[in-house]
Parts: C-alpha cells; sequence; structure tokens
C-alpha cells in the first residue's frame, strides 16, 4: 500500500486523557505509524507533554468555551499550512475546524449518540454539529453496527453508503499479568475475590447499581471486594463524593495510569460494565477479557453486538438480578474459566492488526484507488 501523509485529529489523547476516544486515537496513531505511514496527530495539552515529535498538542486558554474556539483557531492555522492525503477526525467536535479551513473531503469517526440520548445538557448545539459534521464528511466510520443503525434513526437523510463500520481495537498490552495482579492485591491489602469496575464515573454508567449489588452479595459472601477506577464527571462530582464518605469498604482509586491498567484488569475476578444507554462500542469488557478477567455487563443492544455469547448480560437498573448473576459466577469456577477461554478465539476480531487493515480500505476507498 502506499504511504500516506495523514493528519489525525482530537480533541484528547492518551495517556494525556483517560477517556475511550483518546485510548482509541492514540492507539491508531500507533499503528499507521508502523505500517509506515507519515502520521501526525493534532490535540490539545490538559495534563502532560507527551513528547512525540509527531503528536502536536496545542496549549489551551483553561476556561469554559474558550478553549474550544482556541482549539479551533490553531487546528484550522495548522491545516492552512500543511497537505496531507488524508484528515480523519476523531469526533464531530474536531471535525468542525476541518471544515472551517475549507477542507472539502475528510473522515469522521462518530463513536456514539450520547448527546442525542442523554440529557448532560440542555443545550442541542453538539446534536446539531454531529448532523451538520456528519452531512459534510466524506466518509463516515463508527464504531459499531449499533451506532450505524442509529443514524437512520436521527439522521435518517444522510446518505448511508459512506457510513462504514470499523470496530475499535484491543492493544497488546491487555493481556494477564498474573505477578502484577497479586502485587497489586497486596498494595491494596485485599483479601478475598475482586468485583472491578473501571471507566468513566458519569449518570448513564449504572456505578450506583454497581456498589447497590455489591453490598447485596456481600451479605452472603463476606470478604467480597468492590474495585472502582475512573474520575467522576462535574455531574457526579457531589455524588462521587459521598459514596466515598458513606462506602468505606468500596476501594476508589480514582484516576489509574495507563501502564497499571492491565494490573487491575488482571486482579478482578469479574469485571462489572452496567450502562444503560448511549454507548458505541465496549472496549473495556474487551480488555478485561484479554486479561483474563470474566466480564457481566448491562444487556443493551451495543454489548449483545460486540461481545455476542461472550459475557454474561443483566438487564440494566436491576442491581437485584446483577447480584445473582455475580453470585452464580463468583460460585462457579468453570463457568469462569470456559467464558474467558471461549472468548479468546474470538477477540482476535478486535486486533490492531485486524481492525487497522480495515481502516487502511477506507483511507484507499476515500482517495478513489482502483488497486
Amino acid at each position: 500500500m502506499k504511504k500516506l501523509k495523514i493528519c489525525l485529529i482530537s480533541l484528547t489523547v492518551s495517556p494525556d486523557s483517560a477517556d475511550g476516544e483518546a485510548k482509541v486515537v492514540r492507539a491508531l496513531f500507533e499503528y499507521l505509524k508502523q505500517q509506515g505511514h507519515h502520521v501526525k496527530l493534532i490535540t490539545g495539552k490538559w495534563n502532560k507533554d507527551l513528547e512525540d515529535p509527531d503528536i502536536i498538542q496545542f496549549n489551551l486558554i483553561r476556561k469554559r468555551f474558550f478553549w474550544v474556539l482556541h482549539f479551533y483557531y490553531k487546528v484550522i492555522k495548522f491545516l492552512r499550512t500543511n497537505s496531507f492525503d488524508i484528515i480523519h477526525a476523531n469526533s464531530a467536535k474536531a471535525a468542525l475546524p476541518i471544515i472551517l479551513s475549507k477542507r472539502k473531503k475528510f473522515l469522521c469517526t462518530i463513536h456514539d449518540f450520547t448527546p442525542f440520548e442523554t440529557e448532560l445538557t440542555t443545550i442541542p448545539i453538539e446534536r446539531l454539529l454531529i448532523k451538520y459534521v456528519s452531512k459534510r464528511a466524506s466518509i463516515i466510520t463508527t464504531v459499531s453496527n449499533f451506532v450505524k443503525r442509529e443514524f437512520q434513526h436521527y439522521i435518517p437523510r444522510i446518505d448511508k453508503k459512506k457510513i462504514v463500520t470499523i470496530y475499535n481495537g484491543i492493544e497488546k498490552k491487555y493481556k494477564p499479568y498474573p505477578l502484577e495482579a497479586q502485587r497489586l492485591k497486596e498494595k491494596l491489602n485485599i483479601q478475598g475475590p475482586v468485583l472491578l469496575y473501571i471507566g468513566r464515573i458519569t449518570p448513564y454508567k449504572g456505578v450506583n447499581h454497581i456498589i447497590e449489588a455489591y453490598k447485596i452479595v456481600k451479605n452472603e459472601i463476606p470478604n467480597l471486594n468492590l474495585v472502582i477506577g475512573g474520575k467522576p464527571d462535574y455531574l457526579m462530582e457531589k455524588e462521587y463524593k459521598y459514596w466515598k464518605e458513606v462506602h468505606n469498604d468500596v476501594y476508589f482509586m480514582g484516576y489509574l495510569p495507563e501502564d497499571e491498567v492491565p494490573f487491575y484488569f488482571s486482579m478482578g475476578d469479574i469485571f462489572l460494565t452496567y450502562s444503560s444507554s448511549s454507548e458505541g462500542f465496549g472496549l473495556t469488557p474487551l480488555e478485561a477479557i484479554s486479561c483474563g478477567t470474566p466480564v457481566i455487563c448491562s444487556s443493551i443492544l451495543v454489548y449483545r453486538e460486540i461481545l455476542r455469547d461472550n459475557a454474561l448480560f443483566v438487564p440494566p437498573k436491576e442491581p437485584i438480578k446483577l447480584a445473582e448473576k455475580i453470585k452464580i459466577l463468583l460460585k462457579d469456577d468453570e463457568l469462569r474459566n470456559n467464558l474467558v477461554k471461549n472468548a479468546q478465539k474470538y477477540i482476535k476480531k478486535y486486533s490492531w492488526n485486524t481492525v487497522g487493515k480495515r481502516l487502511e480500505n477506507e483511507y484507499l476507498r476515500f482517495l478513489n484507488y482502483t488497486d
């Protein structure tokens, strides 16, 4: 394949930020570089300097809304003074400066339809932005067929031929780390089985129901532990603080460094993810399985698509039913082992080697290559 000049644009990039989109775009950047492409990744600088000459981090004004305008100004200026074969935005927000720089052709990844499905804000600007960018993009990549189908509901007039599903990939670092997991348990002074949640703490993630289910199971299994990794968003800060005050038997770890996350996954006896809506993919349960930890998750459509029969499913917002599934899985070693063992072949479809080649094919389609 011809080596391309590629510009990736994302508001956040791992490990400067810990959200799923930041992790995915960083892994994509690394994959494309390994294939010999000339890649620049444009992003904001939020917490740390990534010290990579091909990742351009813009220092931004740290005031609400002002940082958006500042980021857009710098991206527009960069795009007007540099040329690329491919410009690929990691979200609708990241795509707007491409349009404002008068670039007519670009790709955009739509990860989910959160602004349409949740009441995180009463301002409809994000919904309008997704609609506008989706109509202007040359190719739209989605991370699941579930998200692809949602276009028919939220943006029904869009040209469906330009929408393609390319699943997110699992990084190679996600594998079992038994020694590191044991050291981590000793460091945290944990004895007994471990329930684990890692992810953003926002209302629709169902962390409150995970805590409730844990309390139910702990009445029967007293040495049970619950470890929660991740930071709350602004809507959950007060509730999160309250949880820490009243649930002193729960390990609230806050932000987890990226290089330690596989150790936490390996430490868990069960990984729980219990969203009630607005998921575009399901990366953390796949990472948990890759680290040898079985998964219980909500029965929302996207999790069923991504995980198939390689997890146990529970209807969302039903902590009593979640507790029952936890008890079943904790008491059945054979079921736990089979879930992980049977999933190993299945999750190969989410390797970056597989996922990355599909995206490269879309880049060729974008350029109207015939060979």
